[in-house]
Protein backbone atom coordinates (compact mmCIF):
# COMPACT_ATOMS: atom_id res chain seq x y z
CA UNK A 1 0.00 0.00 0.00
CA UNK A 2 1.59 3.36 -0.79
CA UNK A 3 2.74 4.96 2.87
CA UNK A 4 1.55 8.36 1.28
CA UNK A 5 -2.27 7.16 1.52
CA UNK A 6 -1.96 6.16 4.78
CA UNK A 7 -0.14 9.39 6.15
CA UNK A 8 -3.11 11.84 4.24
CA UNK A 9 -5.64 9.30 5.92
CA UNK A 10 -4.08 9.69 9.63
CA UNK A 11 -3.86 13.18 8.65
CA UNK A 12 -7.52 13.31 7.73
CA UNK A 13 -8.55 11.44 10.43
CA UNK A 14 -7.02 13.87 12.63
CA UNK A 15 -8.40 17.22 11.13
CA UNK A 16 -12.18 14.87 11.61
CA UNK A 17 -11.07 14.60 15.29
CA UNK A 18 -9.50 18.51 15.95
CA UNK A 19 -12.84 19.40 14.26
CA UNK A 20 -15.39 17.53 16.37
CA UNK A 21 -13.56 17.92 19.43
CA UNK A 22 -13.85 21.72 18.87
CA UNK A 23 -17.44 21.55 17.92
CA UNK A 24 -18.38 20.02 21.36
CA UNK A 25 -15.98 22.64 23.32
CA UNK A 26 -17.77 25.72 21.76
CA UNK A 27 -20.99 23.69 22.54
CA UNK A 28 -19.79 23.14 25.90
CA UNK A 29 -19.76 26.95 26.91
CA UNK A 30 -23.13 27.08 25.26
CA UNK A 31 -24.73 24.33 27.93
CA UNK A 32 -22.36 26.20 30.60
CA UNK A 33 -24.46 29.12 29.90
CA UNK A 34 -27.79 27.22 29.51
CA UNK A 35 -27.29 25.40 32.69
CA UNK A 36 -26.22 28.75 34.59
CA UNK A 37 -29.79 30.14 33.81
CA UNK A 38 -31.18 26.88 34.65
CA UNK A 39 -30.02 26.95 38.18
CA UNK A 40 -30.92 30.66 38.53
CA UNK A 41 -34.45 30.39 37.15
CA UNK A 42 -34.41 27.06 39.65
CA UNK A 43 -33.47 29.30 42.55
CA UNK A 44 -36.46 31.94 41.43
CA UNK A 45 -38.89 29.09 41.56
CA UNK A 46 -37.89 27.79 45.26
CA UNK A 47 -37.67 31.48 46.62
CA UNK A 48 -41.39 32.71 45.37
CA UNK A 49 -42.25 29.28 46.41
CA UNK A 50 -41.44 30.30 50.23
CA UNK A 51 -43.11 33.83 49.28
CA UNK A 52 -46.49 32.13 48.07
CA UNK A 53 -46.56 29.64 51.24
CA UNK A 54 -46.59 32.45 53.48
CA UNK A 55 -49.20 34.11 51.72
CA UNK A 56 -50.78 31.38 51.10
CA UNK A 57 -51.25 30.09 54.76
CA UNK A 58 -53.57 33.01 55.63
CA UNK A 59 -57.22 32.31 55.78
CA UNK A 60 -58.43 35.21 53.58
CA UNK A 61 -57.38 35.03 49.56
CA UNK A 62 -55.10 38.75 49.07
CA UNK A 63 -53.21 40.60 45.92
CA UNK A 64 -50.00 39.29 47.57
CA UNK A 65 -50.84 35.65 46.91
CA UNK A 66 -52.21 36.33 43.61
CA UNK A 67 -49.25 38.18 42.70
CA UNK A 68 -46.85 35.55 43.98
CA UNK A 69 -48.41 32.92 42.05
CA UNK A 70 -48.29 35.64 38.71
CA UNK A 71 -44.30 35.19 39.18
CA UNK A 72 -44.05 31.99 39.81
CA UNK A 73 -45.84 31.40 36.76
CA UNK A 74 -43.86 33.48 35.03
CA UNK A 75 -40.65 31.66 36.74
CA UNK A 76 -42.72 28.26 35.32
CA UNK A 77 -42.89 29.88 31.74
CA UNK A 78 -39.10 30.97 31.39
CA UNK A 79 -37.89 27.40 32.80
CA UNK A 80 -40.23 25.23 30.18
CA UNK A 81 -38.97 27.87 27.16
CA UNK A 82 -35.38 27.18 28.71
CA UNK A 83 -35.78 22.92 28.90
CA UNK A 84 -36.60 23.75 25.25
CA UNK A 85 -33.36 25.63 24.77
CA UNK A 86 -32.09 22.33 26.31
CA UNK A 87 -33.82 20.12 24.16
CA UNK A 88 -32.89 21.99 20.78
CA UNK A 89 -28.80 22.17 22.09
CA UNK A 90 -28.70 18.33 23.28
CA UNK A 91 -30.37 17.64 19.53
CA UNK A 92 -27.66 19.40 17.92
CA UNK A 93 -24.75 17.66 20.14
CA UNK A 94 -26.38 14.11 19.34
CA UNK A 95 -25.82 15.35 15.75
CA UNK A 96 -22.80 16.44 15.70
CA UNK A 97 -21.48 13.06 17.36
CA UNK A 98 -23.58 11.16 14.98
CA UNK A 99 -21.75 12.69 12.29
CA UNK A 100 -17.99 12.09 14.13
CA UNK A 101 -19.68 8.46 14.78
CA UNK A 102 -20.35 7.70 11.17
CA UNK A 103 -16.98 9.37 9.98
CA UNK A 104 -15.00 7.22 12.09
CA UNK A 105 -17.37 3.93 11.16
CA UNK A 106 -16.83 4.57 7.62
CA UNK A 107 -12.71 5.11 8.39
CA UNK A 108 -13.18 1.79 10.49
CA UNK A 109 -14.29 -0.47 7.16
CA UNK A 110 -12.19 1.38 5.06
CA UNK A 111 -9.44 0.57 7.06
CA UNK A 112 -10.34 -3.04 7.77
CA UNK A 113 -10.60 -3.47 4.08
CA UNK A 114 -6.95 -1.96 3.47
CA UNK A 115 -5.67 -4.40 6.01
CA UNK A 116 -7.50 -7.36 4.53
CA UNK A 117 -5.91 -6.67 1.09
CA UNK A 118 -2.60 -6.23 2.48
CA UNK A 119 -2.85 -9.46 4.30
CA UNK A 120 -4.39 -10.90 1.31
CA UNK A 121 -0.87 -10.27 -0.74
CA UNK A 122 1.36 -10.58 1.92
CA UNK A 123 0.00 -14.50 1.83
CA UNK A 124 0.04 -14.78 -1.80
CA UNK A 125 3.96 -13.75 -1.45
CA UNK A 126 4.81 -16.08 1.05
CA UNK A 127 3.01 -18.75 -0.85
CA UNK A 128 5.12 -18.46 -4.12
CA UNK A 129 8.12 -17.74 -2.18
CA UNK A 130 10.47 -16.82 0.45
CA UNK A 131 10.87 -13.69 2.21
CA UNK A 132 15.31 -15.10 2.29
CA UNK A 133 14.73 -15.99 -1.12
CA UNK A 134 13.81 -12.61 -2.12
CA UNK A 135 16.07 -10.64 -0.30
CA UNK A 136 19.96 -13.18 -1.76
CA UNK A 137 18.23 -13.25 -5.24
CA UNK A 138 19.12 -9.81 -5.55
CA UNK A 139 21.77 -8.90 -8.26
CA UNK A 140 23.71 -6.36 -5.74
CA UNK A 141 24.20 -5.24 -3.00
CA UNK A 142 22.54 -1.83 -3.07
CA UNK A 143 19.38 -4.29 -4.90
CA UNK A 144 19.75 -6.25 -1.21
CA UNK A 145 19.45 -3.39 0.82
CA UNK A 146 16.71 -1.87 -0.92
CA UNK A 147 14.76 -5.17 -0.55
CA UNK A 148 15.11 -4.96 2.62
CA UNK A 149 13.66 -1.72 3.27
CA UNK A 150 10.57 -2.63 1.17
CA UNK A 151 10.27 -5.48 3.76
CA UNK A 152 11.26 -3.82 6.39
CA UNK A 153 8.68 -1.20 5.93
CA UNK A 154 5.42 -2.92 4.14
CA UNK A 155 5.95 -4.78 7.75
CA UNK A 156 5.90 -1.31 9.48
CA UNK A 157 2.93 -0.55 7.25
CA UNK A 158 0.81 -3.43 8.10
CA UNK A 159 1.61 -2.73 11.96
CA UNK A 160 0.42 0.60 11.57
CA UNK A 161 -2.66 0.22 10.19
CA UNK A 162 -3.21 -2.51 12.83
CA UNK A 163 -2.71 0.36 15.56
CA UNK A 164 -4.91 2.63 13.64
CA UNK A 165 -7.37 0.37 13.71
CA UNK A 166 -7.42 -0.41 17.26
CA UNK A 167 -7.30 3.76 18.10
CA UNK A 168 -10.57 3.91 15.88
CA UNK A 169 -11.94 1.58 17.83
CA UNK A 170 -11.49 2.64 20.76
CA UNK A 171 -12.57 6.34 19.58
CA UNK A 172 -15.84 4.42 18.09
CA UNK A 173 -16.67 2.99 21.66
CA UNK A 174 -16.06 6.48 23.45
CA UNK A 175 -17.98 8.39 21.16
CA UNK A 176 -21.10 5.52 21.43
CA UNK A 177 -20.53 5.62 25.15
CA UNK A 178 -21.34 9.81 24.93
CA UNK A 179 -24.43 9.12 22.42
CA UNK A 180 -26.17 6.89 24.67
CA UNK A 181 -25.37 9.37 27.47
CA UNK A 182 -27.00 12.23 25.48
CA UNK A 183 -29.92 10.41 24.55
CA UNK A 184 -30.46 9.63 28.79
CA UNK A 185 -29.61 13.49 29.10
CA UNK A 186 -32.50 13.98 26.28
CA UNK A 187 -35.11 11.45 27.68
CA UNK A 188 -34.65 12.84 31.45
CA UNK A 189 -35.04 16.66 30.33
CA UNK A 190 -38.56 15.40 28.29
CA UNK A 191 -39.65 13.98 31.58
CA UNK A 192 -38.82 17.28 33.36
CA UNK A 193 -39.86 19.48 30.96
CA UNK A 194 -44.07 17.17 31.42
CA UNK A 195 -43.21 17.86 34.71
CA UNK A 196 -43.05 21.72 34.91
CA UNK A 197 -45.54 21.51 31.88
CA UNK A 198 -47.74 20.11 34.60
CA UNK A 199 -46.62 21.96 37.43
CA UNK A 200 -47.31 25.42 35.13
CA UNK A 201 -51.30 23.78 34.49
CA UNK A 202 -51.88 23.22 38.50
CA UNK A 203 -50.85 26.98 39.09
CA UNK A 204 -53.00 28.46 36.62
CA UNK A 205 -55.82 26.93 37.96
CA UNK A 206 -54.91 27.94 41.28
CA UNK A 207 -54.83 31.26 39.65
CA UNK A 208 -58.01 31.89 38.60
CA UNK A 209 -59.74 30.71 41.84
CA UNK A 210 -57.72 33.30 43.20
CA UNK A 211 -58.40 36.02 40.20
CA UNK A 212 -62.79 35.00 40.82
CA UNK A 213 -62.68 35.39 44.79
CA UNK A 214 -60.83 38.52 44.62
CA UNK A 215 -63.06 39.94 42.23
CA UNK A 216 -66.15 38.98 44.42
CA UNK A 217 -63.91 41.42 46.70
CA UNK A 218 -64.34 44.61 44.68
CA UNK A 219 -65.91 47.13 47.65
CA UNK A 220 -63.08 45.91 50.15
CA UNK A 221 -60.19 46.19 46.77
CA UNK A 222 -61.13 49.94 46.20
CA UNK A 223 -60.95 50.75 49.80
CA UNK A 224 -57.57 49.13 50.09
CA UNK A 225 -57.04 51.27 46.72
CA UNK A 226 -57.79 54.73 48.73
CA UNK A 227 -55.86 53.45 51.60
CA UNK A 228 -52.43 52.98 49.38
CA UNK A 229 -53.21 56.13 48.02
CA UNK A 230 -53.25 57.56 50.96
CA UNK A 231 -50.22 56.38 52.22
CA UNK A 232 -48.38 57.17 48.45
CA UNK A 233 -49.34 60.71 48.89
CA UNK A 234 -48.23 60.88 52.54
CA UNK A 235 -45.27 59.70 51.61
CA UNK A 236 -44.75 61.51 48.60
CA UNK A 237 -45.41 64.62 50.09
CA UNK A 238 -42.42 63.70 53.29
CA UNK A 239 -39.89 62.92 50.53
CA UNK A 240 -40.56 66.20 48.66
CA UNK A 241 -40.31 68.02 52.14
CA UNK A 242 -36.96 66.46 52.88
CA UNK A 243 -35.95 67.09 48.93
CA UNK A 244 -37.05 70.44 49.48
CA UNK A 245 -35.14 71.13 52.80
CA UNK A 246 -31.63 69.63 51.02
CA UNK A 247 -32.56 71.83 47.89
CA UNK A 248 -32.83 74.59 51.27
CA UNK A 249 -29.82 73.49 52.72
CA UNK A 250 -27.55 73.78 49.79
CA UNK A 251 -28.86 76.95 48.16
CA UNK A 252 -27.82 78.52 51.87
CA UNK A 253 -24.55 76.82 52.08
CA UNK A 254 -23.57 77.61 48.78
CA UNK A 255 -24.90 81.51 49.64
CA UNK A 256 -22.62 81.34 52.99
CA UNK A 257 -19.19 80.02 50.36
CA UNK A 258 -20.22 82.92 48.02
CA UNK A 259 -20.29 85.53 50.78
CA UNK A 260 -17.02 83.74 52.27
CA UNK A 261 -15.22 84.28 48.98
CA UNK A 262 -16.17 87.82 48.53
CA UNK A 263 -15.76 88.54 52.20
CA UNK A 264 -11.65 87.01 51.11
CA UNK A 265 -11.33 89.13 47.96
CA UNK A 266 -12.41 92.03 49.81
CA UNK A 267 -10.14 91.37 52.41
CA UNK A 268 -7.34 91.17 49.92
CA UNK A 269 -8.36 94.48 48.13
CA UNK A 270 -8.32 96.64 51.50
CA UNK A 271 -4.15 94.59 52.28
CA UNK A 272 -3.20 95.92 49.27
CA UNK A 273 -4.32 99.29 49.79
CA UNK A 274 -3.36 99.26 53.14
CA UNK A 275 0.74 98.32 52.05
CA UNK A 276 0.30 101.10 49.28
CA UNK A 277 -1.02 103.45 51.61
CA UNK A 278 2.15 102.41 53.81
CA UNK A 279 4.60 103.13 51.07
CA UNK A 280 3.63 106.30 49.85
CA UNK A 281 4.11 107.34 53.69
CA UNK A 282 7.33 106.63 53.06
CA UNK A 283 7.89 108.26 50.13
CA UNK A 284 8.13 104.85 47.89
CA UNK A 285 6.18 104.19 44.52
CA UNK A 286 2.80 102.08 45.09
CA UNK A 287 3.41 98.58 43.67
CA UNK A 288 0.42 97.64 41.64
CA UNK A 289 -0.50 93.71 43.02
CA UNK A 290 -3.69 92.01 41.45
CA UNK A 291 -5.93 90.54 44.31
CA UNK A 292 -5.60 86.63 44.40
CA UNK A 293 -9.41 85.62 42.61
CA UNK A 294 -10.70 82.64 43.94
CA UNK A 295 -11.93 80.13 40.90
CA UNK A 296 -16.09 79.98 40.99
CA UNK A 297 -17.42 76.41 40.79
CA UNK A 298 -17.58 75.55 37.06
CA UNK A 299 -21.33 74.36 38.03
CA UNK A 300 -23.27 75.43 41.01
CA UNK A 301 -24.99 72.54 42.76
CA UNK A 302 -24.98 73.82 45.99
CA UNK A 303 -22.91 69.88 46.88
CA UNK A 304 -20.24 69.47 48.86
CA UNK A 305 -16.52 67.67 46.90
CA UNK A 306 -17.27 64.60 48.41
CA UNK A 307 -21.46 64.77 47.74
CA UNK A 308 -20.57 65.68 43.74
CA UNK A 309 -18.37 62.60 43.73
CA UNK A 310 -20.94 60.88 45.55
CA UNK A 311 -23.33 61.88 42.94
CA UNK A 312 -21.25 61.16 40.13
CA UNK A 313 -20.66 57.56 40.92
CA UNK A 314 -24.10 56.69 42.16
CA UNK A 315 -25.15 58.07 38.17
CA UNK A 316 -22.58 55.64 36.92
CA UNK A 317 -23.98 52.62 38.57
CA UNK A 318 -27.16 52.50 36.79
CA UNK A 319 -28.64 49.27 36.10
CA UNK A 320 -25.67 48.02 38.53
CA UNK A 321 -27.60 48.73 42.02
CA UNK A 322 -27.71 45.33 44.57
CA UNK A 323 -31.32 44.58 45.62
CA UNK A 324 -32.16 46.08 48.62
CA UNK A 325 -34.08 42.87 49.33
CA UNK A 326 -34.43 39.00 47.90
CA UNK A 327 -37.37 38.90 45.95
CA UNK A 328 -39.06 39.73 42.69
CA UNK A 329 -40.77 43.10 41.48
CA UNK A 330 -44.55 42.76 42.56
CA UNK A 331 -45.70 46.26 41.83
CA UNK A 332 -43.90 48.05 38.93
CA UNK A 333 -43.15 52.00 38.69
CA UNK A 334 -45.65 54.10 37.20
CA UNK A 335 -49.11 53.50 36.58
CA UNK A 336 -50.19 50.24 35.83
CA UNK A 337 -54.05 48.87 35.85
CA UNK A 338 -55.18 47.20 38.50
CA UNK A 339 -54.45 43.44 38.98
CA UNK A 340 -58.31 42.57 39.20
CA UNK A 341 -60.78 45.98 38.85
CA UNK A 342 -61.24 46.66 35.45
CA UNK A 343 -60.60 50.54 34.21
CA UNK A 344 -59.04 51.12 37.61
CA UNK A 345 -55.21 52.35 37.38
CA UNK A 346 -53.08 52.32 40.12
CA UNK A 347 -49.67 54.86 40.42
CA UNK A 348 -46.51 53.72 42.10
CA UNK A 349 -43.91 56.03 43.30
CA UNK A 350 -41.24 53.13 43.09
CA UNK A 351 -41.24 49.60 43.02
CA UNK A 352 -42.97 46.95 45.10
CA UNK A 353 -40.83 44.17 45.82
CA UNK A 354 -42.47 40.63 47.77
CA UNK A 355 -40.41 38.74 49.78
CA UNK A 356 -40.47 36.79 52.67
CA UNK A 357 -41.26 37.75 56.19
CA UNK A 358 -39.18 39.77 58.01
CA UNK A 359 -35.99 39.90 55.19
CA UNK A 360 -33.00 41.66 55.90
CA UNK A 361 -33.16 45.02 54.28
CA UNK A 362 -29.49 46.84 52.77
CA UNK A 363 -28.53 49.98 51.64
CA UNK A 364 -27.97 49.96 47.52
CA UNK A 365 -25.03 52.45 47.90
CA UNK A 366 -22.86 54.33 50.58
CA UNK A 367 -24.51 57.24 51.62
CA UNK A 368 -26.02 59.65 54.57
CA UNK A 369 -29.44 58.63 56.42
CA UNK A 370 -31.62 61.77 55.58
CA UNK A 371 -34.81 60.91 57.74
CA UNK A 372 -35.81 57.83 59.67
CA UNK A 373 -40.11 58.12 60.53
CA UNK A 374 -42.88 56.43 60.98
CA UNK A 375 -45.98 56.82 58.45
CA UNK A 376 -49.53 55.18 58.12
CA UNK A 377 -49.77 52.36 55.58
CA UNK A 378 -45.94 52.64 55.19
CA UNK A 379 -44.58 51.64 58.24
CA UNK A 380 -41.06 52.79 58.58
CA UNK A 381 -39.89 54.68 56.43
CA UNK A 382 -35.73 55.01 55.90
CA UNK A 383 -34.50 58.00 53.19
CA UNK A 384 -31.12 57.93 52.61
CA UNK A 385 -28.64 60.83 50.31
CA UNK A 386 -26.14 60.09 47.88
CA UNK A 387 -25.42 63.37 46.60
CA UNK A 388 -28.28 64.57 44.83
CA UNK A 389 -30.03 61.36 44.44
CA UNK A 390 -32.08 59.77 47.40
CA UNK A 391 -33.34 55.84 47.78
CA UNK A 392 -36.64 55.05 49.91
CA UNK A 393 -36.84 52.33 51.81
CA UNK A 394 -40.42 51.42 53.19
CA UNK A 395 -42.90 49.23 54.69
CA UNK A 396 -40.41 48.59 57.07
CA UNK A 397 -39.65 47.79 60.96
CA UNK A 398 -36.94 46.75 63.08
CA UNK A 399 -34.83 49.86 61.24
CA UNK A 400 -30.96 49.62 62.76
CA UNK A 401 -30.10 52.98 61.46
CA UNK A 402 -30.63 56.43 62.67
CA UNK A 403 -30.71 60.53 60.76
CA UNK A 404 -27.24 61.68 60.35
CA UNK A 405 -25.67 58.27 59.89
CA UNK A 406 -23.25 57.05 57.37
CA UNK A 407 -24.23 53.82 56.09
CA UNK A 408 -22.10 51.50 53.32
CA UNK A 409 -23.47 49.60 50.52
CA UNK A 410 -25.42 46.69 50.91
CA UNK A 411 -25.29 47.80 55.09
CA UNK A 412 -28.10 46.07 57.10
CA UNK A 413 -30.67 48.68 57.70
CA UNK A 414 -33.95 47.31 58.52
CA UNK A 415 -36.09 44.41 57.80
CA UNK A 416 -39.37 43.85 55.82
CA UNK A 417 -42.81 44.30 57.48
CA UNK A 418 -45.60 41.91 57.22
CA UNK A 419 -49.24 43.06 56.95
CA UNK A 420 -52.24 41.92 57.91
CA UNK A 421 -52.76 39.85 55.15
CA UNK A 422 -49.21 38.12 55.01
CA UNK A 423 -47.33 39.94 52.63
CA UNK A 424 -44.01 41.06 52.68
CA UNK A 425 -43.42 43.89 50.43
CA UNK A 426 -40.63 46.51 50.09
CA UNK A 427 -41.33 50.04 48.67
CA UNK A 428 -38.69 50.81 46.75
CA UNK A 429 -37.79 54.53 45.35
CA UNK A 430 -35.03 56.35 44.05
CA UNK A 431 -35.49 59.82 43.43
CA UNK A 432 -33.17 62.79 41.89
CA UNK A 433 -33.73 65.71 43.83
CA UNK A 434 -37.53 66.14 43.19
CA UNK A 435 -37.59 63.91 40.48
CA UNK A 436 -38.48 60.35 40.60
CA UNK A 437 -36.98 57.85 38.80
CA UNK A 438 -38.14 54.34 37.92
CA UNK A 439 -35.88 51.90 39.99
CA UNK A 440 -35.63 48.74 37.36
CA UNK A 441 -33.48 50.79 35.17
CA UNK A 442 -30.96 50.93 38.58
CA UNK A 443 -31.38 47.74 39.97
CA UNK A 444 -29.00 44.74 38.35
CA UNK A 445 -31.02 42.57 36.13
CA UNK A 446 -32.29 39.24 37.72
Amino acid sequence: MPFQKIFFRALFLLLTFTFCTHTAVFAQKTREQLEREKSENQSKIREIQNILKQTSSQKNVNLGQLKALNQQINTYKKQIDLLSDDLELLNGELKVLEKKRQVLDNDLAKLKVEYGHMIYEASKRNVYFNQLVFLFSAGTFNQFVLRYKYLKQYTEARQGQVKEIEILQDKLAVERKRITVKKNQQKNVLDTRVSENTKLEGLKVKQNEVIQVLSQKEVELRKQIAENKRATDLLEANIRRIAERERRERLERERREREEREARRRAERERIARENAERERKGEAAVKVEPKVEEEPVISSGMSEEETTLASSFTASQSRLPWPVKGFVSGHFGQRPHAILKGVMVDNLGVDIQTSAGEPVRSVYDGVVLDVTEMPGMGNVVAIQHGNYMTIYAKMNGVTVRAGQKVKARENIGRVATDSDGTSELQFQIWKNTSRLNPENWLIRR
